[in-house]
Formats: C-alpha cells, structure tokens, sequence
C-alpha cells in the first residue's frame, strides 16, 4: 500500500480487522486504486485499471470487493440515476453534484444542510446516520459545447 498516507494504510487495515475481514491483495488493491481515483469509478473502471496490474483479478471479485467494503463502511457508494453505483473513499463528510451528460461526480461541502436539524415526522422514524444530497445538472465543460 505504497502510494497510501501512513494514516489511511493503518485505518483500513485496523477497519478490517474490526469487521473480521482478512486483507487480501484484492482487498488491498481495490482500496488502493479507489483511494487515489477522483472520479468515483464504478466497478467496471475499477476493474479495468487493476486488471493490468492482477490479471487474474475478475470482475466478480471487485463487485464483492466493494459490496464487502461498502457494507462495513470503509467505502462509500454513490447511487447515479443511471442505477450504475459508483464508489469512492470519503474522506470528509460532502456532497455530490452529478452532471447529466458527462456523468462526472464533483464533491462539494454544504455545511447548512449538515447541520440543518430533522424535520419532525423524521426525527420520529428512527436514527439517521447520515445525511447526503446528490443533486444532478449540466456541468460548465459541457454547458460550453
């Protein structure tokens, strides 16, 4: 894990640990490349970039990779309207604007809706852990052609 922070290489590694998980060299790699993608691939990119470096790597094994990560919370899934997920490592709590064209993810802050209290008739279903805005448009590089 060469190319990850000291910290992110010791808080995955414990996070694994923590939910039971053994580190594999796919586990590892896809935490790897998706640590240091900024465009939130989705399975299919992710394979594509890896599968130079592990020929063996199947696409099975990265959409199991990032369901198991996903599910114990050391990734994040970002839902598109295309129904194709995308993924990513937060770092910061953020937001996603979504282009409808070129598909781009661009992350933003919006700390008002943060820490903006529930409404009522939400308080009142359970508890929320997380609260996220996708909004979706036209991006300034394809507004321009």
């Amino acid at each position: 894990m060469n190319d990850l922070s000291q910290e992110q290489q010791v808080a995955f590694q414990a996070a694994c640990r923590q939910a039971g998980l053994r580190l594999t060299p796919q586990r590892i790699e896809i935490f790897r490349e998706l640590a240091r993608a900024k465009d939130h691939p989705s399975a299919e990119t992710l394979h594509r970039r890896l599968v130079e470096r592990m020929p063996s790597l199947s696409l099975d094994t990265v959409y199991r990779t990032l369901g198991t990560l996903a599910s114990h919370g050391l990734i994040m899934r970002v839902d598109t309207i295309e129904s194709q997920a995308r993924y990513e490592v937060a770092q910061l709590l953020h937001h996603h604007l979504i282009c409808r064209s070129c598909k781009e993810i661009f992350d933003f802050q919006w700390q008002s809706v943060d820490n903006a209290a529930l409404p009522d008739a939400v308080k009142s279903w359970g508890r929320v852990e997380r609260k996220n805005v996708v909004a979706y448009g036209i991006c300034n590089k394809c507004l321009k052609k």
